[in-house]
């Protein structure tokens, strides 16, 4: 197996190049890090003209999609303490959540003195719509290099219930915990219109559709939302564009009463169904899913090599897997 020299992809990834170097294209192509530290001070600034503009225009000035994990719950600090923001947090029970999170969840949540909103699904149609992503390509390729389905899928639903909540209360952000990893700078903020919001709802519903028909439609923006384009919100990625050292952002939202998980594996720090998920996808794909991520962090100076290879390396417990497999879908045994 051929592993970058840089960053940690190996000749398994889609798309994948190396030169005679042993450099892969992706890392060839990289901007140095000069650059995104311009682009990143271009993107805080461009931030900070919108939160003038748009502050104190309703209830809320922000949404949080707040999963009760490490990244969400540093951006749901930097909101509410460094920009002064009124935020509502907004956690969607998976039914797959650690107890850890949902522990971390209530005390950084009273810590912080924000409002905060839960949503959960039938148990027995996101059921469903998991087994189909396990069992089915419902994504396009190029997603399929980010994330696994299992969780692309439940990010749909997270992006869709936030976006639908922000419309219905007026509220100008929606933002999102993506490590910098996960969120490219130029794309970390962005307002939606309504033709780009009816083309990616249709690319994500179309499959499930066919899979559970109209059962998924509550969870997603019906007609009403698409006539209220004057209501849309802001799409936001801040840590994309903020300083991030994960040693800092540990020690930080401690002092919040926020517990690290003994029960979920490297790359989560507040779901159960991730290792299951990771697992599944490298049967299918040969790859890990935080590939992707995790060699963007070490490209960009977030992480070392070594520790990016450490991360991809270390497994989850089979006890985590099995009780997924065993205890919550029987089917998910076969």
């Amino acid at each position: 197996m051929t592993i970058c020299k840089r960053c940690v992809l190996d000749d398994k990834f889609p798309g994948i190049q190396f030169n005679g170097e042993g450099i892969c294209n992706f890392c060839a192509t990289a901007k140095n890090l000069d650059e995104l530290a311009a682009l990143r001070d271009k993107y805080a600034r461009k931030f900070q003209d919108l939160i003038e503009q748009n502050q104190g225009r309703g209830s809320y000035d922000c949404l949080i999609a707040y999963s009760g994990g490490k990244d969400s719950t540093y951006t749901l600090a930097l909101m509410t303490e460094r920009y002064q923001l009124r935020t509502l947090a907004f956690s969607f029970n998976n039914w797959f959540q650690s107890d850890f999170a949902l522990r971390n969840i209530a005390n950084v949540i009273r810590y912080l003195k924000v409002d905060h909103i839960s949503f959960t699904p039938h148990y027995e149609v996101f059921k469903k719509m998991i087994v189909a992503a396990r069992d089915h390509t419902l994504q396009t390729g190029k997603a399929m290099q980010r994330a696994s389905s299992i969780c692309t899928n439940c990010i749909s639903l997270i992006r869709a219930l936030s976006l639908k909540t922000a419309i219905e209360k007026g509220i100008p952000f929606v933002i999102f915990g993506m490590s910098p990893g996960q969120a490219p700078i130029p794309a970390s903020i962005f307002k939606s219109n309504t033709g780009m919001l009816r083309a990616m709802q249709q690319a994500i519903t179309h499959s499930l559709h066919e899979h559970l028909g109209p059962l998924v439609d509550p969870y997603y923006l019906e007609e009403r939302h698409f006539q209220e384009e004057h209501l849309f919100p802001y799409i936001v990625n801040p840590l994309a564009f903020l300083a991030y050292d994960e040693q800092d952002i540990y020690e930080r939202i401690q002092k919040m009463g926020w517990i690290a998980p003994s029960d979920t594996d490297a790359n989560s720090t507040n779901c159960l169904l991730n290792a299951y998920a990771n697992k599944i996808h490298e049967e299918q794909y040969g790859f890990n899913p935080y590939a992707y991520e995790i060699a963007n962090l070490v490209r960009e100076g977030f992480m070392s090599r070594d520790e990016g290879l450490a991360r991809l390396r270390k497994t989850q417990e089979d006890e985590t897997i099995g009780y997924i497999k065993e205890e919550l879908w029987p089917s998910a045994a076969k």
